[in-house]
């Protein structure tokens, strides 16, 4: 540590306090006598990414937040559960305690995570992650997703035939009186 008045490496520390995630010190210089305040914060070291190529990367949070925002987009997902599912990736990579980590371990926590949060983003992220390139392999993650739910959609989807429920069909009419939307009084 030197002053960043005089460079010199004399110095005393006058104060030390918490501040968020750090440790805020109140330094002095036995040289030049000025004092100024330094910040102390602990460097969690994320690994490098090993693509499936063999190309290293160094993990990139922001390349991590597009992607979750690509998987997420019109769907009821604040901006924070995008933002702390971020942080719960870089931490738990972080965790692993290794330099270098295959790129499938972000997409597998990834995946592991939205699966959780929210099944059409989970779907959609899916459809990229998962390299799924035909109508049947989504098909067949869907009826995977439906069947770990156990919700009643997946039982309809189960029991499905040629004929379409009252409530779903079509209207027959076209004409603007079948659309009306009656005009509240004030």
């Amino acid at each position: 540590m030197q002053c960043p008045y005089c460079g010199s490496e004399r110095l005393k520390v006058l104060d030390t306090a918490d501040a968020r995630e750090a440790i805020r010190r109140r330094r002095e210089c036995l040289t030049c006598g000025a004092r100024f305040t330094t910040y102390e914060r602990a460097v969690a070291v994320t690994p490098v990414l090993v693509k499936a190529d063999g190309t290293r990367e160094a993990f990139d949070r922001e390349k991590l937040k597009r992607g979750l925002w690509n998987a997420c987009a019109k769907r009821p997902i604040s901006a924070m559960a995008v933002d702390q599912l971020t942080t719960r990736v870089e931490r738990y990579l972080q965790s692993l305690g290794q330099a270098e980590v295959s790129s499938r371990v972000v997409g597998d926590k990834v995946v592991s995570e939205l699966k959780d949060l929210d099944p059409i983003a989970y779907v959609r992220y899916a459809i990229v992650y998962l390299k799924l390139d035909s109508l049947f392999s989504v098909r067949a993650e869907i009826d995977k997703l439906l069947a770990e739910q156990h919700t009643p959609a997946a039982s309809m989807v189960e029991s499905h035939t040629e004929e379409t429920p009252l409530s779903m069909a079509a209207p027959e009419s076209t004409s603007s009186a079948a659309h009306t939307v009656p005009t509240p009084r004030l």
